[in-house]
């Protein structure tokens, strides 16, 4: 006789403000190559570290050349926080300036309601941008922050 399944759930009351981040990385040519191993060096240093309010994360493979990322954060703020700080916000910099023949993309589900992504030079982009209309990351749409706040507003609008 087979064993039944052990399931399991989980207690999240004590994270009313829980933040979901997906990313990914992809390497799109041998440029790319030294470009991933940069990355990966500063990740790693969130294990080692862990920035304040970030709860879990796993890195894992999408495919060959496109690593992904997943977090939980406990508040937007932590969140906001690591992202302005060093070393997140230098490797940001850096690759705005040049991409190094990469993609990145990331999509962020809050909690308490709102959902952002953004898609950096990817060909085909998937995830939310696999079926939501493209909007330009300029003005009220910049940030992070901007784009959660706006589809908040457009969400109590449509309601």
């Amino acid at each position: 006789m087979q064993a039944k399944p052990y399931r399991q759930t989980v207690d999240l009351s004590a994270h009313p403000d829980l933040v979901l981040v997906l990313l990914g990385f992809q390497v799109r040519g041998w440029r790319g190559v030294p470009a991933l191993m940069r990355i990966g060096r500063g990740l790693r240093s969130l294990r080692d570290q862990p920035p304040e309010g970030l709860l879990w994360d796993q890195q894992f493979l999408y495919s060959w050349n496109h690593v992904g990322i997943r977090q939980y954060w406990r508040d937007p703020e932590s969140l906001e926080r690591f992202t302005r700080a060093t070393p997140h916000s230098l490797w940001w910099r850096d690759f705005s300036r040049d991409a190094q023949t990469c993609g990145f993309w990331h999509e962020a589900y809050h909690a308490k309601g709102g959902v952002e992504g953004i898609y950096v030079n990817l060909d085909r982009p998937g995830g939310l941008a696999g079926f939501a209309p493209e909007r330009a990351p300029t003005g009220p749409f910049m940030t992070g922050g901007d784009r959660l706040r706006a589809d908040a507003d457009a969400r109590r609008a449509a309601g």
